[in-house]
């Protein structure tokens, strides 16, 4: 903003104590400080002001570009399924179609199953990681946590009752 050094300072402060006097002084210069403070809160409301008024401009582009890119998706996929209805309507009134899939089905079989699952068993799973439940329950690991006192109370061998010496 505006370089003022301390003795720019001094400079106006004795000019101003000359032209308005020593009595008026401490009023003016009061009013110049609030004047200055109101200043700046306004200078930073219209900064803030034109930063959100940007930001919302931003926000609403970036509003349109997704819902056009929504629309188009959207309007694929109506394409895509339109076909296939077709296709398989036409396969279902016995009309020949050259119709042939992009990508062959694989259904795993038992033995990759058990494959996968065996593997999964030699890995190291981390604490913190997610396990399939699954497998926590084919290995038998706990899935709810009990504290260390309830565990306690839980395997204790019978409560013992303490009688009384009468």
């Amino acid at each position: 903003m505006i370089d003022l050094g301390l003795t720019k300072i001094a400079v106006i402060g004795v000019v101003a104590l000359v032209v308005i006097g020593p009595e008026k002084l401490p009023k003016v210069a009061r009013m110049a400080g609030t004047l200055y403070g109101r200043a700046q809160r306004y200078l930073n409301d219209v900064k803030s002001e034109v930063s959100r008024e940007m930001e919302l401009d931003e926000l609403k582009n970036l509003r349109k570009q997704a819902e056009e890119a929504a629309s188009t998706f959207k309007d694929e996929m109506d394409n895509s399924i339109g076909k296939d209805i077709r296709e398989v309507e036409a396969s279902l009134r016995g009309e020949d179609t050259s119709y042939t899939p992009s990508l062959d089905l694989y259904t795993p079989t038992s033995e990759d199953m058990a494959r996968k699952a065996k593997d999964f068993r030699r890995k190291r799973v981390v604490r913190s990681s997610a396990v399939p439940l699954w497998y926590k329950q084919q290995a038998g690991v706990r899935t709810h946590v009990i504290s260390g006192a309830a565990r306690m109370k839980r395997h204790r061998p019978g409560s013992r009752k303490t009688a009384s010496f009468f």
